[in-house]
């Protein structure tokens, strides 16, 4: 298996500055990840590094509460697609979901979709956060709103990925859409169980650990 080709390489923290998204790109295309992910400020920067690579350039977008208005999500996903971002990585209206107000969550998202104009979009549930019923509704709205993976978590939030979670992704979304494990992801070991639950991508800062067996760097995430 070529783990590589699961794993968008991470870098989300505010702290994170130039050189560290230089580098992030370099190790991307040295290893040949599927994508970096970067807050959008770095958008541009990690396009114009990543050109001629193969590798994609994700950027998250009303990260990480999911909590502003959804005609910001949409205007920043528009600017992000004009600096080149091929993937956006979304965080749902968490407080609709938990609501029971599915309509808002799914127009929320599919104006994003609408914005980003053919480019990727992965949705962020915070599973953490929610129940099992809500993270089925919450599978149905990403599928409705026409976005392309529903993704488990922010790193930012309670908990992470979890085997348990994918599976009941899977058997909500099937083969329709993408299924992107994201959150405390951080041995190989971690990476084929996901996998072999039914993710089809990786978000992770310790890629590069968990390609080479090595042990992931503190504070992986």
């Amino acid at each position: 298996m070529n783990l590589a080709s699961y794993i968008d390489h991470t870098l989300l923290k505010p702290e994170s500055a130039v050189d560290d998204i230089i580098r992030l790109c370099e190790e991307a295309a040295q290893h040949k990840f599927a994508a970096v992910c970067v807050n959008p400020i770095y958008v541009g920067l990690a396009a114009h590094y990543l050109a001629g690579t193969g590798v994609k350039t994700a950027v998250v977008v009303g990260f990480p509460l999911g909590a502003t208005f959804t005609a910001i999500k949409a205007a920043e996903a528009k600017e992000a697609v004009l600096q080149k971002a091929d993937e956006l990585d979304m965080v749902i209206h968490i407080s609709a979901a938990k609501a029971g107000l599915w309509d808002v969550v799914t127009d929320d998202i599919r104006q994003v979709v609408q914005a980003a104009d053919g480019a990727t979009v992965k949705v962020i549930i915070e599973a953490g956060l929610l129940t099992d019923d809500e993270k089925r509704h919450a599978c149905n709205a990403v599928i409705e709103a026409g976005a392309h993976f529903v993704k488990t978590s922010t790193g930012f939030g309670p908990g992470g990925a979890t085997v348990e979670d994918i599976r009941l992704f899977k058997q909500v979304v099937g083969d329709s859409i993408g299924i992107k494990a994201s959150g405390g992801i951080r041995t190989r070991e971690q990476a084929l169980a996901l996998i072999a639950a039914g993710a089809t991508r990786l978000g992770t800062s310790a890629g590069i650990a968990i390609v080479s067996g090595e042990k992931p760097a503190a504070g992986s995430y």
